[in-house]
């Protein structure tokens, strides 16, 4: 299952800078990623492989981990109509989509009220 990590920095020069370094030395790849500012903070979702170890390496580092959440990633098509064919099924299933954002490897993160049933409108 896959992973997304939240975490809360200081909206200040050098906070990204810290946590990419931290994953770096622990050797967590980041898979996919997202920044938005909330409220004066920096809030990043981080798709990574080992949740684990990532949250090891950021918290090690001094950074706050807010939010672990399984989500779903699918391969998706980089051409116009591929993120309203996705959520459309998604839609017609029920599902609701709480948030999402793009992975390397042409990848759709999606976090969903029903994971199981994303799944299986999905394939």
């Amino acid at each position: 299952m896959a992973k997304d990590l939240q975490v809360e920095l200081e909206d200040r020069p050098g906070t990204l800078a810290q946590l990419g370094e931290a994953l770096g030395r622990a050797g967590v790849n980041i898979e996919g990623f997202c920044a938005v500012p909330v409220e004066g903070k920096g809030r990043i979702h981080l798709l990574v492989e080992d949740a684990s170890a990532a949250r090891r390496a950021l918290e090690g580092a001094g950074v706050r981990v807010v939010g672990e959440r399984d989500v779903l990633v699918v391969d998706v098509v980089d051409q116009p109509g591929t993120l309203g064919s996705v959520a459309r099924k998604l839609a017609d299933a029920g599902v609701n989509i709480d948030w999402a954002y793009l992975a390397t490897r042409t990848r759709l993160v999606l976090a969903c009220s029903d994971l199981d049933r994303a799944r299986s409108a999905l394939s």
